[in-house]
This record gives C-alpha cells, sequence and structure tokens, in this order.
C-alpha cells in the first residue's frame, strides 16, 4: 500500500468466522485430493431452512415488476414499520408507532456500529458482556471508545452480578449492550432481568441496548426489555428476522425506541445506504405475519438437533443446560491444561477440525469467561450432525 491504513484499524482483527472459512476452504481443497469429505461445519449461526413460503411468492412476483428497482426511503417502507409494530404488538405485548419509533435496518448486526458510531464519542464507557457477541466489542473499538467488559458467569445462570456492576467505576459509561436469549450462552431472559437492567440503566444515565435475535428460538415466551414500563427512556432494542424467518442473507433488522434515538440513528444511517430493496421489505412484512404455528414447526426440527448436538457434547465431556434457547448449545469442558498458550475451547477445535473434519467454535472468541467452553451451532440438519458425532467418536476412539 503506498497510504497506511486509519488507525482505527489496528484495534480490530478480521473477523474470526473470515477466518476459518478461509482455512477451512483450504482444509477441504486438502481433504478433496485425498477422497475425503469435506469439513462439517458446525460453527456460525446461519439458518439452513427456508423463509415462509408466502414470502417468497411475494418476493418473486414484487421483483418482477417495473419499477421496484430504485433507491428506497431510508426508513423504510410504511408496510413494513407497520408489520414490525404489529409483531411486536402480537408476541411481545409492546406498542410501537411506526412513524417514528422503528428503524429498519440492513441486518441487526448494522445496527451495533450505526449506534456505536451515533452515541459514542471517543474515551467514552461501554459496558460489553463477557462472554458476549464479538462485534459489540469490535464496533466501540472502530469509535475509539472504553471497552468495559462486565462478567457473565455460568454459576448466575448467565446473569450480571448487579452488586459487581453497582460496585464498577462507572464513570464516563454512556452505553451498555445486553443479549438474551444470550450468544453464546442461550440463557433467557426474565421479566424480572429486563426490570432489573431498566433500573441499572436509568439510574446510572446510561443508554442499554438490548440485541433480542433469538428470543423465538427453542422458546415459547419470547420477550422484549421494552415492555417494562419507562424502557424507551434510556433503552432501544434490536431485532431481526435472521433467526426467527430463516431469512439471515436477506439482511433484514430492525433498532427500536424512543423517537429521539431514532432519529439520531438516521442521521448516521441515512449517510451509509439508500433503502432496502422494495421487494425485500414486501417480503419480509408477509413474514412478519407468521403466526404460532410457523414457530412451532421451526422449533420442533431445532429441538431434533439439539438432541444430536448434546450427544456431541456428552462424548467430549462437557456440561451444557438443556433449558437454553437460541441457535447454539454452550458446553462447558472438563478441566484440562492450556497447551501451546491455547485455551481449552481451542485445543478441543482445533483437534475436532484437523482430525475429525468438524469445526465447533471455541468459547474464547467471546471473551475471557468463554475460555473453558466449546459451542455447537444448530443450523446443520439432524443427518449432518449425526455424522457429525460419528467423527467426533472416531476421532476420541482412534486419534492420538
Amino acid at each position: 500500500m503506498i497510504i497506511q491504513p486509519a488507525k482505527r484499524t489496528l484495534s480490530v482483527k478480521e473477523y474470526y468466522f473470515s477466518i476459518k472459512n478461509k482455512e477451512m476452504a483450504r482444509l477441504n481443497a486438502e481433504r478433496a485430493s485425498k477422497g475425503l469429505d469435506p469439513i462439517i461445519n458446525l460453527g456460525i449461526g446461519s439458518p439452513d431452512g427456508t423463509p415462509p413460503r408466502a414470502s417468497l411468492e411475494v418476493l418473486a412476483r414484487e421483483a418482477a415488476k417495473d419499477g421496484v428497482h430504485g433507491y428506497q426511503s431510508y426508513t423504510g417502507i410504511p408496510e413494513l414499520r407497520k408489520a414490525i409494530a404489529g409483531w411486536y404488538s402480537r408476541f411481545y405485548g409492546v406498542t410501537l408507532d411506526p412513524a417514528c419509533e422503528i428503524q429498519p435496518l440492513t441486518g441487526s448486526k448494522e445496527g451495533i456500529l450505526l449506534a456505536s458510531l451515533t452515541f459514542l464519542n471517543p474515551g467514552d464507557g461501554v459496558l460489553i458482556p463477557d462472554p458476549g457477541y464479538p462485534t459489540y466489542t469490535s464496533a466501540s473499538l472502530m469509535v475509539d471508545a472504553r471497552i468495559i467488559k462486565y462478567d457473565l458467569l455460568e454459576k448466575n445462570g448467565w446473569y450480571p452480578d448487579f452488586d459487581q456492576l453497582e460496585k464498577m467505576d462507572l464513570t464516563g459509561v454512556k452505553l451498555m449492550w445486553t443479549n438474551y436469549p444470550g450468544m453464546p450462552t442461550g440463557a433467557k431472559a426474565t421479566p424480572e432481568l429486563y426490570e432489573k437492567l431498566v433500573d441499572f440503566a436509568r439510574r446510572h444515565r446510561i443508554l442499554l441496548i438490548n440485541d433480542n435475535p433469538y428470543s423465538f428460538i427453542r422458546n415459547t415466551d419470547p420477550l422484549s426489555i421494552l415492555a417494562v414500563p419507562g424502557a424507551k427512556e434510556c433503552c432501544l432494542e434490536m431485532n431481526s428476522l435472521s433467526k426467527a424467518h430463516n431469512m439471515a442473507g436477506w439482511r433484514l433488522g430492525m433498532i427500536l425506541g424512543d423517537p429521539a434515538y431514532i432519529k439520531e440513528i438516521l442521521k448516521v444511517k441515512s449517510q451509509m445506504d439508500s433503502g432496502i430493496f422494495r421487494p425485500l421489505q414486501l417480503a419480509a412484512v408477509e413474514s412478519l405475519q407468521a403466526g404460532e404455528d410457523w414457530f412451532r414447526e421451526l422449533n420442533a426440527e431445532y429441538h431434533r438437533r439439539e438432541k444430536v448436538a448434546w450427544r456431541i457434547m456428552d462424548a467430549l465431556g462437557a456440561t451444557y443446560s438443556t433449558d437454553a434457547a437460541g441457535l447454539f448449545v454452550f458446553g462447558r469442558l472438563p478441566q484440562m491444561p492450556a497447551v501451546e498458550g491455547k485455551t481449552p475451547g481451542e485445543v478441543v477445535s482445533d483437534k475436532l477440525l484437523y482430525e475429525a473434519g468438524v469445526f465447533i467454535t471455541p468459547g474464547f472468541i467471546f471473551g475471557h469467561n468463554g475460555e473453558n467452553y466449546i459451542r455447537i451451532s444448530l443450523c446443520a440438519n439432524v443427518p449432518t450432525l449425526e455424522c457429525a458425532l460419528e467423527r467426533v467418536q472416531n476421532c476420541l476412539t482412534n486419534c492420538k
């Protein structure tokens, strides 16, 4: 390069799964040359199911029309904002004004960076869960914010220790990230938890952003932090159609809350894109009409898959919750020493990748508190998971 990249790039690395996908592509080429089957990837949580059939029909019909391929409104079409409001009313018991309390996103991951750009100045403090989604940290670093990790521990049900939070130096803390059902832990929210979080955020004048894309997955009681009285004063919530409607590649999400916050986010978002393809938005409207039967069938499949994932965890001697929600099974490994500076999760993940042809995510990527854990994605069908189980069992029996 004839110039140096911006200093902000020095604080972040290429996304872990981007690096790992390139490594698996290389290993798959080697495996193919030896006549071996490809690696079974149980890493990232990209749903492999199909969106509601009616949504596909809407997309095909609308995309074939003339006059729909231009730029769209930065705020999303009124039909989509109305459908999001209806979805939140039916399933979460939350009333939202479609005109000013809903901002559609190109996936909720976009919202993490948008919110960071909108509300954080260099040096502002950000409370980030450990373990938690790595993008909370990377987005904060890219805006030169000050990272303050707060512990989530299995012994506490993966909930914040509020006594510990109150004892922390919260000077200059401006924003807090929460995520329930948790990724990677699968811990479910409760009304009491959300009430405590809202109280904490209000008293300390912190903007709390709740990331809520997993609330329908392996869970019959979806909750929103915005259902807590007074939450809109100090909270925003992000959600998406990626997991609940098998639409991850469509990139359709939303950020919700008080109009003053949404207005500020729009200032930034309107500089960065030119709206979501109209037929995609109309297809999302159709998906958001899906009722309880859709989620019942979706979860029946995930419950079939989780049972095989549990058997993989059992084979590895890992312990896990059978009451977790979301797209993953998160398991704690038996005590083992670090090897060549690698965490226990890395040691197990590398062994299975190189010797069994199965990729399982090591928990260290989610923070220090995940180092002794591994995560299995349920975004593979039962036969694929059973094949992975067989490979793991054979590896444990035959590999040195």
